[in-house]
């Protein structure tokens, strides 16, 4: 049994109080609601915009660390959801090079600084909302028929978002690349893809608590924002099923644009 000086000594550690700063609640809230409604299955590509925004704010790996366990908490609502629509032999095909994008992720994710992981976060940002404009200026007017199934490409997208979700949560993008292409049906796509980071962020609990990110102090800042968990998926919900997805793509694409050159300033200016 520990001794009553030991269990004094850990009280402060135990009572760390969650962040108090108001801008940061501000950036996070309205962007942990753009997450929820994207696990909802509404305009996938907005999910990323909740670490580089709160990144602004706090330490990149600090957002990362408070965001995790709002977002398993996102799952199990999406999981319930979509249980019955996923893809199971797509998901096999994806998990091995997933696995092996969070161990790449988690080592690291221990070695490199703030301004690395933000210069990181911004390049991811801003590179994947080039590659969704490009795209969608040279598809106009053209109807081609989707790529078939290529399990290289599919390990090789589904390591780079098992990366880039454990150092940002910001694997949509790397996996986008290679579903969207395919043109899956949308409640198809919405489920896997809801599945996959289901699993992916369950995983990632486990580096996440080995390198410290699942302290007392943002767990208790991840507590005062859980309600953002199930009011952004079931509003996600509510929208795919009423709301064409257009605008709101253009609007977080361009929020995460703007964010994704912050942090690329910010990295590398310092």
């Amino acid at each position: 049994m520990p001794s009553l000086a030991r269990l004094t000594e850990a009280l402060p550690a135990l009572l760390a109080a969650p962040i108090s700063e108001p801008w940061f609640y501000a950036v996070a809230i309205p962007t942990l609601l753009v997450t929820g409604i994207s696990k909802g299955g509404f305009a996938s590509g907005g999910g990323n915009l909740a670490v580089p925004a709160m990144a602004l704010t706090i330490p990149a790996a600090q957002a990362a660390g408070i965001v995790l366990p709002i977002l398993c908490v996102m799952d199990i609502v999406g999981i319930w959801a979509y249980r019955r629509s996923w893809d199971r032999r797509l998901m096999l095909i994806l998990l091995p090079g997933a696995i092996a994008g969070i161990v790449l992720g988690a080592l690291a994710f221990g070695e490199l600084s703030d301004r690395a992981v933000k210069t990181l976060i911004g390049a991811v940002a801003v590179l994947f909302t080039l590659h969704a404009w490009g795209k969608a200026w040279l598809a106009r007017g053209q109807r081609s028929e989707p790529p078939g199934e290529n399990r290289p490409a599919a390990f090789a997208a589904s390591l780079a978002s098992g990366f880039t979700s454990t150092l940002a949560h910001a694997g949509g993008p790397p996996l986008a690349v290679y579903l969207l292409p395919r043109r899956y049906p949308r409640a198809l796509l919405n489920a896997t893809t809801v599945m996959f980071f289901a699993f992916v962020n369950y995983v990632k609990l486990v580096p996440y608590a080995m390198l410290g990110q699942l302290n007392v102090t943002n767990l208790s800042t991840s507590a005062v924002l859980l309600p953002t968990a199930p009011a952004g998926v079931l509003l996600g919900l509510w929208l795919s099923r009423r709301v064409p997805d257009a605008l709101f793509y253009r609007i977080v694409f361009a929020l995460l644009f703007a964010t994704g050159l912050k942090l690329l300033y910010d990295g590398l200016a310092g």
